[in-house]
C-alpha cells in the first residue's frame, strides 16, 4: 500500500500527488508493480526497496549521489502462532532520503510507522527529514524497550507458574521468550553499530545542530540500555531454565529413589513367600497350624526393619 503524506497547519494529511508530499509510506499489502513504479518515479534502483522486504537484511546505510539509504531493524509481533516460534521478531525498515521526499518501506505492518501515520509523535514534521529520521530511530528504541518490559513481565509470571507445575507448556513459553530475546540482541547490536557509524561520519550532517546532536546522543544511550537489558534478560532466562532443569532432574532422582526403596521393602515379603512356596520336605513350621501366620509375621518384621534402616540413612544425610 502506497500513501503520500504532508503536514500543514500542524496536521498530517494524506495527498494523492507525489509532488505535494514530503513523506511516502510503503507497507503491505503491496499492489502489483507498485514498488517498481515508485522506484521509476524517484529514479532510485528498485533493489533499495526490495532489500527492506528481506527479513534477514542487517542494519546499514549507503550514500549515493542523489539519495541516502538507511536500513534499521525493528521489533514486531510474530504473526505465526505456532507454539515453538518466538513471540517477537525483528524486521527491516528501509528509509530513503531524496530531496524533499523521505520514503519508508516495511515488509510487515509496523507499530512505529503507524504511530507516525496517526501523528502521535511530538514535533513530527516529514518536511524536516533529518529530524524525522532521528525520531524514527528514537521510536524504534522505545518500541524495543516496551517489548522487553512485556517479555520480562511474561517471564516472571511463567516462573511463578513453574513453582507449582512441571508442564511443558510453561517451558515452551520460556523458549519463545528466549528466541525473541535472541532476535532483539542481534538487531540492537547491528542498530548500535549503524548509529555509531552514522554519528562518526555525520551522514545526516547534524553536527552543527545542537538539538539534533543531543537527540542522537540520547538515542545512542537508549539503544545501549535496550541492548544491555536484552543481554541481562537473556542471561536470567538461561539461568532460570538451567535451574529448573536441575530441579526437575533432582526431583526425578528423589522419585526414583523412593520407588527403589518401596520395591526393596515389598521384595522382602515376596522373598519369604517364595521360600514357603518351595516343594521341600523340611520347611520350618510346615506341619504347624500357625505356619501361615509365622510367615506373615516374619515378612512384617523384615519389612519394618528395612523401613527403619532406610529412615536412619535418610536422617544421616
Amino acid at each position: 500500500m502506497l500513501n503520500y503524506y504532508v503536514k500543514t497547519d500542524n496536521f498530517l494529511r494524506q495527498v494523492n500527488d507525489l509532488e505535494e508530499c514530503n513523506w511516502i509510506s510503503l507497507y503491505p499489502p503491496f499492489e502489483h508493480g507498485e514498488i517498481d513504479e515508485l522506484a521509476l518515479k524517484l529514479d532510485i534502483p528498485v533493489d533499495y526497496f526490495t532489500d527492506a522486504l528481506d527479513i534477514d537484511e542487517r542494519s546499514r546505510f549507503e550514500r549515493e549521489d542523489d539519495f541516502l539509504y538507511i536500513l534499521i531493524n525493528s521489533p514486531v509481533l510474530n504473526e505465526d502462532h505456532r507454539e515453538m516460534d518466538s513471540i517477537y521478531i525483528t524486521v527491516p525498515v528501509g528509509i530513503i532520503l531524496q530531496g524533499q521526499h523521505i520514503v519508508t518501506i516495511t515488509s510487515k505492518e509496523n507499530p512505529i510507522i503507524e504511530k507516525f501515520m496517526d501523528d502521535k509523535v511530538r514535533n513530527f514534521n516529514p518536511a524536516d527529514s533529518k529530524l524525522f529520521v532521528l525520531q524514527l530511530f528514537e521510536q524504534n528504541v522505545f518500541r524495543f524497550l516496551e517489548c522487553l518490559k512485556k517479555l520480562n513481565l511474561k517471564r516472571n509470571l511463567i516462573e511463578q507458574e513453574l513453582y507449582n507445575s512441571s508442564r511443558n507448556k510453561e517451558l515452551q513459553q520460556l523458549l519463545r521468550i528466549e528466541k525473541s530475546l535472541v532476535y532483539f540482541v542481534n538487531s540492537l547490536s547491528t542498530n548500535e553499530l549503524l548509529n555509531l557509524k552514522m554519528k562518526r561520519t555525520d551522514v545526516l550532517k547534524i553536527n552543527e545542530n545542537e538539538y539534533l546532536t543531543e537527540l542522537f546522543e540520547d538515542i545512542l544511550i537508549d539503544n545501549s540500555q535496550a541492548l544491555e537489558m536484552s543481554n541481562v534478560y537473556t542471561n536470567i532466562l538461561s539461568g532460570t531454565m538451567e535451574a529448573y532443569a536441575s530441579i526437575v532432574s533432582n526431583n526425578l532422582n528423589i522419585f526414583i529413589q523412593r520407588l527403589t526403596i518401596i520395591t526393596i521393602i515389598l521384595m522382602v515379603p515376596t522373598l519369604v513367600a517364595s521360600f514357603y512356596g518351595m516343594n521341600f520336605e523340611h520347611i520350618p513350621f510346615k506341619d504347624s497350624s500357625y505356619g501361615f501366620y509365622f510367615a506373615i509375621v516374619i515378612s512384617l518384621i523384615l519389612g519394618v526393619g528395612f523401613i527403619m534402616f532406610f529412615r536412619k540413612l535418610e536422617d544421616k544425610k
